[in-house]
């Protein structure tokens, strides 16, 4: 039984990693739009303040360049769920600045940043 637990094959393993990561929660501290853009702060570029494996790894990726939420999770290969929380955590820590998008008109997200997002989907 307990080899059947540690067997890399079973789907199961997978997903616990990711949320053992967010100690078990699946709701982030405040919403990020799946299309919202990340980037690391200059505090967030400082390794010794920042914590934990996936928030170096997001860190890394965002101090490269401005990256949504969807990207990152593509890019980590996680669900989003736990990239938002762990998104939604460094940013209250200072160690990534999260830009929503804005409404433009009838609420309608702005076409600019559409083709930003599909550009950067593209190129995973």
């Amino acid at each position: 039984m307990w080899g059947m637990m540690n067997d890399p094959d079973e789907p199961s393993n997978a997903l616990v990693r990711p949320y053992a990561v967010t100690r078990g929660r699946t709701r982030p501290r405040v919403e990020i739009a799946i299309e919202a853009l990340v980037e690391t702060t200059a505090r967030g570029r400082d390794a010794s303040v920042v914590g934990g494996r996936e928030q170096q790894l997001i860190a890394g990726l965002c101090a490269l360049r401005v990256q949504s939420l969807a990207e990152i999770a593509a890019r980590m290969q996680m669900p989003l769920g736990v990239a938002r929380v762990l998104v939604a955590d460094m940013a209250a820590d200072g160690l990534v600045a999260v830009y929503e998008p804005t409404a433009v008109g009838d609420d309608a997200v702005g076409t600019e940043l559409l083709e930003r997002v599909l550009s950067g989907l593209r190129r995973l």
